[in-house]
């Protein structure tokens, strides 16, 4: 299927900027991302323009990966975003839509948080990097999103609206801060909301948007999220819930996201996405809906033998039913993943499927 990804991103590039911040191996490629020619974009924070006749919807494709940021060695990648992302970006550029969870700040200023032993943050040349990649929308609702305070909150929500870069999970309020990222792709109108469950406890109240303060979308106010899913249920055909949640290193989910992942089901989520544990947890469908406990590290200069385990994440979607997962084994080496072949790709892949055992989902709906 032929693909143009410039009519598309001007038109969202367009309303971006007059709209508030919503908030097998591959040879590395140099060249621009391309997307689905028909994927329309609407204004972040309102319906999708126009109504799709469900008549000519057709399925969209639409890819994760996990945690990114550029410290250490990764920030000698942005000298040249174009390849910042290596060989995973064959795969990233393949969906209709592609989406990361980008858990650092992005500022070259303000103070580290008070007490916290890792920070992150990057500069704004982050966002040229993951469009290169082929990606399309992040959410930096996470417990990495503020770590420089209140200044790195202002420079990443200027570095957002410079980059016209999609962004959810952050904004200089509640109201932008859960707005969905709206998108019609296929003639599906697709929603995707950003929030996190983790939030170190001595930041919950400095860190939460309110309705007079900036900051991220905390899944700790589930009504508030709950809300947030009905209010973009009414006007979408695909809704997605992508998550910070889960503890460190722990294989299975916990219970704040056993308790979670229902409740969002019930609120109109068609798709639950998230990680934090650095390393993977279970996917598969709950109650007819398809959840991600864990997507582990993407982009990260953590390796170890369960932490530099990853991939990418494609689910095949039309309205509200996800009609197929494909998970593409990799490990990061260098900091970036590297796609796997062969051997050692069969063995990911099965290890992967065994996952969603502990997690209580199901390999088909």
């Amino acid at each position: 299927m032929a693909r143009v990804r410039r009519a598309a991103a001007l038109a969202l590039a367009g309303a971006i900027a007059a709209a508030p911040v919503v908030a097998c191996a591959a040879a590395e490629s140099s060249s621009p991302p391309s997307k689905s020619a028909d994927a329309s974009a609407a204004q972040p924070g309102e319906a999708a323009s126009g109504q799709p006749d469900t008549a000519k919807r057709r399925p969209f494709t639409i890819s994760f990966g996990g945690d990114v940021h550029f410290e250490g060695a990764l920030r000698n990648r942005l000298a040249n975003p174009r390849t910042a992302l290596g060989p995973i970006s064959s795969v990233l550029r393949r969906a209709d839509l592609t989406m990361v969870n980008l858990e650092t700040a992005i500022t070259q200023g303000g103070t580290p948080a008070p007490g916290k032993q890792y920070t992150f943050r990057a500069p704004p040349t982050a966002f040229a990097a993951l469009k290169a990649a082929g990606v399309d929308v992040a959410s930096m609702a996470n417990n990495h999103g503020m770590d420089y305070m209140q200044v790195g909150l202002r420079d990443s929500l200027a570095a957002i609206r410079s980059a016209r870069f999609p962004v959810v999970g952050i904004g200089k309020n509640a109201a932008e801060a859960y707005r969905p990222f709206r998108k019609v792709v296929n003639g599906n109108r697709v929603a995707i909301i950003g929030a996190t469950q983790v939030l170190d406890s001595q930041f919950i109240q400095a860190w939460t948007a309110t309705a007079t303060k900036g900051g991220l979308a905390s899944a700790k106010d589930e009504a508030r999220l709950i809300q947030a899913v009905r209010q973009a249920r009414r006007t979408s055909d695909t809704v997605i819930v992508h998550l910070h949640w889960g503890t460190e290193l722990q294989k299975c989910p916990n219970q704040a996201q056993l308790s979670l992942a229902p409740k969002l089901i019930a609120a109109g989520a068609d798709v639950i996405v998230g990680g934090h544990a650095h390393i993977l947890l279970g996917s598969g469908y709950l109650r007819g809906r398809y959840v991600n406990y864990g997507m582990g590290n993407f982009v990260f200069y953590n390796s170890g033998p369960q932490t530099g385990a990853t991939g990418v994440l494609t689910l095949t979607i039309e309205g509200r039913k996800v009609l197929k997962d494909r998970w593409t084994p990799a490990r990061i080496n260098g900091g970036i993943p590297i796609p796997l072949t062969g051997a050692a790709r069969t063995q990911a892949l099965t290890g992967w499927q065994s996952l969603r055992g502990c997690a209580g989902l199901r390999a088909t709906p």
